[in-house]
């Protein structure tokens, strides 16, 4: 038993694969600023290991998968687990009312938590088809008092 957990851990750390896993997005807050804009405050939560292995950004998404936004992380928070930074300025296409945010580590790219937030002061998008016959009815049990 000792002898295949020492293979597997040598196994690991000779092909440069570590052990701390992929990025997790653990919160995400959405502050409109005006005018369309977001700051996103995003906590993340990942086992750096050093420059080679840390993660290094968190990007927000909109609907179809796009990235609207992307928060470079430029060292490894090794000693400060989970950390939170923020993006300001962020421009929401009009329509989007709900974003997702993913993290991204230098070893293991994409793959951890995501988050998705709805954006404060923006309604769900309605298809127009949904919404007249919503107001159809509306006006018709009015009509019928």
């Amino acid at each position: 038993m000792r002898a295949t957990l020492a293979i597997a851990v040598i196994s690991l750390w000779t092909t440069g694969v570590g052990i701390a896993g992929e990025a997790d997005v653990v919160t995400v807050k959405a502050v409109p600023t005006g005018d369309g804009a977001y700051r996103f405050e995003v906590t993340v939560r990942h086992a750096d290991e050093g420059r080679d292995h840390y993660a290094n950004r968190w990007e927000v998404l909109g609907p179809d998968g796009e990235v609207v936004a992307t928060r470079t992380l430029g060292h490894p928070h090794v000693a400060e687990q989970p950390f939170t930074r923020s993006l300001p300025l962020v421009q929401i296409p009009v329509g989007v009312d709900t974003v997702t945010v993913r993290a991204h580590d230098k070893v293991h790219r994409y793959g951890g938590e995501t988050r998705s937030v709805a954006l404060p002061d923006r309604r769900p998008a309605v298809p127009i088809a949904e919404g007249c016959t919503a107001f159809r009815r509306q006006v018709t049990a009015r009509r019928t008092r």
